[in-house]
């Protein structure tokens, strides 16, 4: 932080031990001591406390976020019905053959839930 070397805290101490003299100077340390501790400790509180608040506002500005493309997706989907519905997913199964053959896997597609057309009556000739 600082950059203070140990010559330089020796010429304070020297100085602090003219000034205070002897009988003071032990006092006067054990204080200077615990404002520091002090010191450090509101600062530290404080800064846990601006971080902590930090955090919370990323949070909430990410909720909020969330929600309103959850609303976006919604307000799409009401307001487009009639879009056609998704691809049917693709699944594998495994069929059994007969003794004796090698088992293959077999891509199959889910039926449709609705038919993307209605069927068409026959046509008279």
């Amino acid at each position: 932080m600082f950059g203070i070397s140990f010559s330089e805290l020796l010429l304070v101490g020297l100085v602090a031990l003219l000034v205070l003299g002897p009988e003071r100077l032990p006092g006067a340390a054990r204080t200077a001591g615990l404002w520091i501790g002090r010191l450090k400790r509101s600062f530290n509180s404080i800064k846990m406390e601006v971080e902590r608040e930090i955090g919370a506002d990323e949070i909430r500005r990410q909720l909020h976020n969330e929600h309103i493309l959850q609303m976006e997706e919604e307000a799409k989907r009401i307001l487009n019905p009639m879009t056609p519905p998704a691809q049917p997913p693709v699944t594998t199964a495994v069929v059994q053959p007969p003794a004796g053959l090698e088992a293959r896997p077999v891509e199959t597609a889910a039926a449709p839930a609705t038919p993307s057309e209605p069927p068409q009556p026959p046509r008279a000739p």
